[in-house]
């Protein structure tokens, strides 16, 4: 185990999800998925730097509180790779949070994808990308795809990987309407909903063909069309400042509007970083928003910013 670094910096995208088929809960209690992620260009960055303990420190750009403990998926990261490699050494991990926190853009897994990452080149591991996903996936759904990166799709329980083609530029609002949504919580709702209209939930759900095609040809009026999320009901019922903003968001010509994931982050595509913000404004003076972003889409994957 060569080892001749003291310091390694990642950087990871958050995600937001253009299309969640929601499928039916298979033997171990978790719902299949059919998914299409796409990496935004808003990032967590973490440096791993050698010391014989592991710990931890954050400092953050967003509000919200994240824990230290071992809850802390960059710790339960670290502490997994150490455990399946049987690494004896230590590290001080610093992450620098951008994604906003539970906001439903995988910032936790960005960190822990970062720290993976990160991890396998500063203890001289040098571990295939696909185990080092593989690991990730243990952590979460969305580990796997904060290390591709870019869009694409996921099955099962998000972890299985295809990445898809994409040509041309994605512009995203990001509005955040503030307030928190418990995953499992939103996911029970969804199940309410469906049982309440009879709606039998498939055992391996699809996504639209139709959402490849327009991002194989650049076409962001039709992807804006296509975004779908079975969970939109669901949140909109648990948090009733979702359903405005993606109404007013339409309203004012963006391609298509959308919870992204279990929220509440809303995922506006629109035309350009100008639109971006008359859009923004527009929420944040109707008082719609508490904040928001502009973001690129299909970012890079998590990769090493320096080493040495």
């Amino acid at each position: 185990m060569a080892n001749a670094l003291n310091r390694v910096v990642v950087r990871a995208p958050g995600k937001i999800n253009l299309s969640l088929a929601v499928g039916a809960v298979d033997d171990r209690g978790y719902h299949s998925l059919a998914t299409v992620f796409q990496a935004v260009d808003v990032y967590e960055t973490v440096t791993a730097t050698q010391q014989d303990e592991l710990t931890l420190s954050v400092d953050s750009d967003v509000p919200g509180e994240v824990p230290l403990d071992g809850s802390n998926l960059a710790l339960r990261a670290a502490e997994l790779l150490r455990s399946e490699r049987g690494v004896t050494a230590g590290a001080a991990l610093h992450v620098h949070k951008q994604v906003p926190v539970a906001g439903g853009m995988g910032g936790g897994s960005a960190d822990a994808a970062a720290v993976l990452v990160a991890l396998d080149r500063l203890w001289g591991l040098e571990l295939p990308a696909e185990e080092l996903r593989e690991l990730g996936s243990r952590l979460g759904a969305d580990v796997p795809f904060a290390m591709l990166g870019h869009t694409a799709l996921g099955r099962g329980t998000g972890a299985d990987l295809t990445t898809a083609l994409t040509h041309g530029e994605w512009t995203w609002l990001l509005a955040f309407p503030g307030g928190h949504l418990s995953t499992p919580a939103v996911y029970r709702r969804h199940d309410e909903i469906a049982r309440s209209v009879g709606r039998v939930l498939p055992e391996h759900p699809e996504i639209e063909e139709l959402q490849f095609q327009a991002l194989s040809s650049g076409d962001a009026p039709l992807l804006g069309r296509t975004l779908h999320n079975d969970l939109q009901s669901a949140a909109f019922a648990l948090h009733d400042g979702l359903e405005p903003v993606v109404e007013h968001a339409q309203r004012a010509g963006a391609y298509g509007a959308m919870v992204s994931g279990s929220g509440p982050t809303v995922a506006v595509l629109v035309e350009d970083r100008e639109h971006a913000q008359e859009i923004g404004e527009e929420l944040r003076a109707a008082r719609l928003v508490d904040s928001y972003l502009v973001a690129r889409g299909s970012a890079a994957g998590a990769s090493v910013l320096d080493a040495g």
